[in-house]
């Protein structure tokens, strides 16, 4: 479920040394499987434990998972990176916003979960987004922009030259294209 690198185990075990004996690490998603979910890492103390936590073994130390975030940090990753500004620790659950699908999901399914994972991540850096409105049965997929991307001047080349062929690679067969239905209005909001 949650890999943590030999230096992340390390640093923990280091933090854990100063809390009371039995104190584990809870490894949780606030608001998971929405567009707001965090992730976080606290300590657990032995009265902190529920019942239906999942307790995860590491060298030194245990890692509890509440049973609600548990879906949204598979292939979890925590590790602990040391540069030029110094230590930090990193945590990242590509599955957060959206738990993992099957293989064997609906296509909407299996787009709406790269859409949440990898797609919209990059748009959120220009404050943009972007929902899966239906699929045709031409297969095509039909998106509707938000935030930044509505008005954006460069809105066509993103969905052209990074959201369709993306799209594309990844569902060879199952879908033929894809199309913008957003009624775009240039102004502040609009990405530059």
């Amino acid at each position: 479920m949650i890999t943590i690198s030999e230096a992340a185990q390390a640093h923990f075990v280091k933090l854990l040394s100063d809390q009371p004996e039995g104190t584990h690490i809870r490894v949780f998603v606030i608001s998971p499987g929405t567009a707001q979910a965090e992730c976080g890492v606290s300590y657990c103390p032995p009265d902190a434990v529920e019942a239906d936590d999942t307790e995860l073994e590491f060298t030194g130390f245990n890692a509890m998972v509440d049973e609600k975030s548990a879906p949204f940090l598979e292939e979890a990753t925590i590790d602990f990176v040391t540069d030029q500004l110094g230590s930090q620790l990193t945590l990242k659950a590509p599955n957060a916003k959206m738990r993992k699908v099957s293989d064997d999901a609906s296509l909407q399914e299996r787009i709406e979960y790269v859409i949440q994972s990898e797609i919209n991540p990059q748009l959120a850096s220009h404050g943009g987004n972007i929902m899966l409105v239906e699929i045709t049965e031409d297969g095509i997929a039909v998106l509707q922009f938000g935030g930044g991307c509505n008005g954006c001047s460069m809105v066509d080349v993103t969905l052209k030259d990074g959201i369709e062929k993306q799209l594309l690679e990844m569902f060879p067969g199952e879908l033929s294209g894809v199309k913008d239905v957003t009624e775009h209005q240039h102004g502040e909001h609009s990405y530059q």
